[in-house]
């Protein structure tokens, strides 16, 4: 090549290799914002399963996509400095650990797109317009707690034939509680079940409903879904066993604390799936236009040390059912 051909080419070609470096140089690594009412220590695999679905994907945190944790340690209050934080750091998505942690998230931002990693009733909550098309800033999954809330009496039920009076503990101040009430009151009254509602609005009121339900003279308890519950966890079980009572919670994470049972939808895999929501919002989806996702997984889980503790024995036929035992 003549040298006044080279020097003609050079200055083009060292934009154009400028131009690429520089296009490098300003990819932008994706950020995601993971806020939780709880404790990380209390949640390692719904972490896991969330960072399980990305790596799915084809993303590893601190190398293509970068995660803000943060968790409230059960302290619902710092949830909005929390959401706050991550509106700050400008990230790119929000994903939120449940509908305590959902609601902050939404007051703190109308653009950052959320995904709601489980949620008992969106709509209730006024996160979205429809399953189908929620129409805002955020998606995600539902649990269907409320409609399966009739289930979890039914094995109730079996798991103590003579069953006559169940104490249901929940709160009036949760959007998805009445919708749940009257699916137990359904399933009570083709049962025979007596229902002795136990309204607890705050954590204070957390020992004073137990004992409700005690001098009610209930038979079991069956905890409804709600933060008041799911943030005081430990607590609920202590009081659940010190009563006596053989209850019945929507979650897993509660006979993994010590608790009798549970019966719901799978929470690790709802993180799992709220991968699933991130991969396509990064990829540009709307969240608008992206359906909220309901559960296809569902566990039923029994804690042998608990029923051993209260006194009771599991028949064989449900203990057979169940997709975990904790022995």
């Amino acid at each position: 090549m003549s040298k006044k051909l080279l020097m003609t080419f050079l200055p083009t070609v060292l934009l154009a290799t400028a131009f690429t470096a520089g296009a490098q140089q300003s990819a932008k690594i994706p950020r995601i914002g993971y806020l939780a009412a709880t404790f990380a220590s209390t949640n390692p695999a719904r972490i896991e399963a969330f960072r399980q679905g990305l790596r799915e994907l084809g993303y590893v945190d601190g190398k293509n996509i970068i995660i803000e944790w943060r968790f409230a340690d059960g302290k619902a209050d710092r949830l909005p400095a929390l959401a706050a934080d991550l509106v700050r750091l400008r990230v790119d998505v929000i994903v939120s650990g449940g509908s305590t942690a959902t609601r902050p998230a939404k007051n703190a931002t109308s653009t950052i797109p959320i995904v709601m990693a489980q949620d008992n009733d969106p709509i209730a909550n006024r996160f979205v317009a429809s399953l189908a098309r929620p129409g805002g800033n955020i998606t995600g999954l539902a649990t269907l707690r409320s409609e399966v809330s009739g289930k979890r009496l039914e094995l109730l039920k079996e798991i103590v034939p003579k069953l006559s009076r169940v104490a249901v503990l929940g709160s009036s101040t949760n959007p998805g509680n009445a919708e749940s009430l009257k699916e137990v009151e359904l399933a009570a009254a083709a049962l025979g079940v007596q229902i002795h509602n136990v309204d607890i609005k705050g954590s204070r009121e957390l020992e004073s409903g137990f004992e409700q339900a005690t001098t009610g003279r209930a038979d079991a308890a069956l905890v409804l879904a709600g933060p008041v519950f799911n943030v005081r966890r430990s607590q609920v079980v202590e009081l659940a066993t010190k009563n006596r009572l053989r209850a019945m919670y929507d979650r897993r994470d509660f006979p993994e604390f010590g608790g009798l049972m549970s019966y719901g939808a799978s929470v690790v895999e709802l993180d799992r799936r709220a991968a699933a929501y991130v991969d396509k919002i990064i990829k540009g989806a709307k969240p608008a236009e992206l359906p909220v996702e309901q559960p296809m997984k569902f566990e039923f889980v029994v804690n042998l040390k608990a029923a051993k503790q209260i006194g009771l024995t599991i028949p064989p036929q449900v203990l057979a059912r169940a997709d975990r035992v904790i022995r």
